[in-house]
């Protein structure tokens, strides 16, 4: 069941349904959040050696890295805090010349399934580096929309603890193979009509993680601060303390969308089966799930394309 927004925003899994009187508290309840996040200061408000930094917990990613990095250093991250879970592909010849330049930090992570415990000691480590640190995967794009910039939307949510943007899943497009070499980004343009209620978290060093929190378990889909004697969760892209299951719908234009490539042609669904899962004990990329996600896919999506031709140059070496 789909819970109707507009034509730009739609939840794609079954929402919590409230009475009247219910969305009037949650209403009432993001109103407080927002003043007193207002009226309690941040913890410090300094300018870091980086702006914008995304940390990533990766295993055997190799042919994905290159497009990765130069496609997010385009829209404007600074500095990438990577943390390799145990890979035994060709991943160091495709990071040394971004170490070498200062543009990656590489850092082992051997634990299996504690990607959440390499996070949190990304920020524990790094929180005086960076005014941001977001938490995204190797198969996900952060793709601006009515926006302009990554980094001036980030700007606008400085006196926010975190940022929570809206996943649009992207399908097989009918591919059973590929050729790796090719770009993830130009390859998969068949997407979700609709964005997800749920993603990934930019996180502002200026605020208090909310360490040993229960809440904190999945951190990077939804992170929680401490303001003052309070916990406070992130916002979503339209400003909106994401509390609870429901939010009322969105009558304009998404500024971002994070592109989710979550299953690719069936072939590299089969290899991201095959390793494992850097969160999960469990496997949770079977068949079926390969199917689910698929289905949910009907629309073209070119949204990143705009960025394509100066891509492509980057990787080429020639920008």
């Amino acid at each position: 069941m789909e819970e109707k927004g507009n034509s730009s925003f739609t939840y794609l899994r079954p929402m919590q349904h409230l009475n009247v009187f219910q969305k009037a508290a949650r209403i009432l309840y993001n109103a407080l959040l927002k003043l007193y996040v207002c009226l309690v200061p941040p913890e410090c408000n300094v300018k870091r050696k980086y702006h914008i930094s995304v940390c990533q917990m990766f295993k055997d990613e190799a042919p994905y890295l290159k497009e990765w990095l130069e496609y997010h250093l385009l829209i404007g991250i600074d500095h990438f805090y990577l943390y390799d879970n145990n890979s035994s592909d060709n991943y160091r010849d495709i990071l040394e010349p971004y170490i070498a330049a200062g543009t990656v930090t590489l850092l082992p992570w051997t634990p299996d399934h504690a990607q959440t415990a390499a996070y949190e000691d990304c920020i524990r480590r790094f929180r005086e580096e960076s005014d941001w640190i977001g938490f995204i995967d190797v198969d996900e794009f952060i793709v601006p929309v009515a926006e302009d910039s990554f980094p001036a939307f980030l700007d606008r949510f400085s006196h926010r603890p975190a940022v929570l943007l809206y996943w649009r899943f992207f399908g097989s497009g009918g591919m059973i193979q590929r050729d790796t070499s090719r770009l993830v980004c130009e390859d998969f343009t068949v997407a979700s009509e609709k964005l997800y209620n749920k993603g990934k978290c930019f996180y502002n060093s200026n605020y208090q993680y909310a360490w040993n929190c229960e809440k904190n378990k999945t951190m990077f889909h939804m992170l929680w601060c401490r303001v003052g004697h309070c916990l406070i969760p992130a916002v979503d892209m339209f400003d909106r303390f994401t509390v609870g299951s429901w939010f009322p719908p969105i009558h304009r234009e998404i500024p971002l969308q994070l592109n989710h490539y979550a299953i690719k042609s069936y072939t590299e669904h089969l290899e991201k089966n095959k390793k494992g899962d850097i969160f999960y004990e469990k496997p949770t990329h079977g068949d079926d799930v390969f199917y689910m996600r698929d289905q949910r896919c009907s629309v073209a999506d070119y949204r990143i394309y705009k960025y394509l031709t100066l891509l492509k140059r980057r990787i080429s070496g020639d920008v």
